[in-house]
């Protein structure tokens, strides 16, 4: 008789049971002894405000760690995250409300009047609170680059690809040489090959994402000229930008998809593409004019 031996099926949640969000400032406590001291300073600080760390930059954690960007990164492979932004999304998953993924500032028992009322309030104060810290000298600063460029190249991912697109439609309705570059690998390729008389315009609310950091980073050190539009505060991506243009929203990154933050990124193109316009108001005019012209033929 032969018999087989039975093996307990395990789940993928027990089998790594420190991937889990409920864990994650559990598993910190447990491993802070054993910690160099640069991560027992991060470990300190996340375990003793996790919810500020939810809507921190890995350059603002750094900042107030006193340690780099790269200490913050592997302190949260050390504890099985493939980076910082997982690192965030599980600490948001155990301190959050479920509700909290739809928006920030909803309840589960909120009426759709109080949805509505809440939502737009919500973005009538991003579009308020990204006008009192968006710089004019910056902004002055990045029409002149724009205008003396032969080319404008337009990085987004993600959410921020749409608004890139948007860019780019506006820039060519002016007659800009602009192209919308939104998939990683190109990018990469696109960045390396520019150089001083090309402008990159990059767009990321959060900063640190891993592509577009890298896409402007391989584009200064081509010779291009970099502006970017991201989110008040630091982050790693401002420390290849010439000219930083800031959106003030308070979207988190565990709802990346959120509209307060296009809204506010809508609102600085608007702005820079009029700037553009003025600058050299009979061109822009007459381009407008033949663009309309080309546009309505498509229309009945």
């Amino acid at each position: 008789m032969v018999t087989t031996k039975r093996t307990r099926r395990i789940s993928p949640e027990a089998e790594s049971p420190r991937s889990t969000p409920q864990a994650m400032l559990a598993r910190i406590r447990s491993l802070l002894p054993t910690m160099g001291a640069a991560s027992q300073r991060i470990g300190e600080f996340v375990i003793n405000y996790p919810a500020e760390v939810v809507h921190m930059s890995v350059s603002e954690v750094a900042e107030r760690t006193q340690c780099s960007e790269g200490s913050v990164v592997g302190f949260c492979k050390l504890l099985g995250a493939t980076g910082f932004q997982q690192l965030k999304i599980s600490l948001a998953q155990q301190i959050v409300q479920p509700v909290q993924y739809i928006h920030e500032d909803l309840e589960s028992s909120d009426s759709i009047d109080q949805v509505v009322s809440k939502i737009f309030h919500s973005n009538i104060q991003t579009l308020q609170e990204t006008e009192s810290v968006l710089d004019p000298v910056a902004l002055a600063k990045a029409v002149a680059l724009i205008r003396q460029a032969h080319r404008i190249e337009i990085y987004g991912i993600g959410s921020s690809s749409v608004i890139a697109h948007d860019a780019h439609y506006r820039m060519l309705r002016i007659g800009l040489q602009a192209t919308a570059v939104t998939d990683s690998h190109v990018q990469a390729i696109s960045a390396s090959l520019t150089g001083p008389k090309v402008v990159v315009l990059t767009i990321s609310h959060s900063g640190s994402t891993h592509e577009t950091v890298l896409a402007t980073r391989l584009a200064k050190e081509a010779g291009a000229s970099t502006i970017c539009i991201t989110n008040f505060g630091k982050s790693p991506i401002q420390g290849y930008a010439d000219v930083v243009l800031h959106t003030m929203s308070r979207e988190t990154h565990f709802r990346t998809e959120a509209m307060t933050s296009r809204l506010a990124q809508l609102a600085i193109i608007d702005t820079l593409i009029a700037c553009l316009a003025l600058a050299d108001y009979d061109k822009s005019v007459q381009t407008l004019r033949s663009t309309f012209e080309v546009l309505s033929n498509k229309r009945y």
